[in-house]
């Protein structure tokens, strides 16, 4: 379950980000601070978002799930932001097609089995938009968890 491995430190509501890349390194200095990530994870993650983009939009609300390769893990997380303004993300699965994204899920992953396991768990959050237009309005970091807790114990 996603909403057993969410750690205050790591939960943002109202960031403040210009560009994807400076949400990316706004979570990625999170993860690093932390200890999930190494130096060398923000970099990384910039560079794969720039070759295989992450952007979603979910019926108008845009979604991004950032990640990286495991070389540059320590420990397993997930950091989640809600923007207070919109920045632009590539859509996944296209080489120029944008979308503007409100709401981040940042992973750091240890063990590459997990990964998959885990884009499948947030992919099935994210296809809620009843819950994806919660997630946007919450001002207190318990109330994400909440949010995601009881989306994942109704799957």
């Amino acid at each position: 379950m996603i909403w057993e491995e969410l750690k205050d430190s790591l939960i943002f509501t109202g960031l403040q980000a210009e560009t994807s890349d400076d949400v990316m390194r706004q979570l990625g200095a999170a993860f690093i601070n932390e200890g999930y990530c190494k130096e060398t994870y923000v970099e990384a993650l910039i560079a794969r978002e720039k070759e295989f983009p992450t952007g979603l939009d979910v019926d108008g609300i845009g979604v991004a799930i950032p990640h990286t390769d495991v070389s540059h893990v320590n420990e397993p997380g997930i950091a989640i932001a809600v923007l207070t303004d919109p920045v632009t993300f590539i859509q996944m699965g296209t080489d120029d097609e944008i979308t503007q994204v409100k709401l981040v899920f940042m992973l750091a992953v240890k063990d590459p089995n997990a990964h998959l396991e885990n884009l499948q768990q947030i992919i099935a959050i994210i296809q809620d938009t009843e819950v994806l237009k919660k997630l946007l309005e919450v001002t207190e970091k318990k109330e994400i968890i909440e949010i995601i807790k009881e989306k994942e114990n109704s799957l």
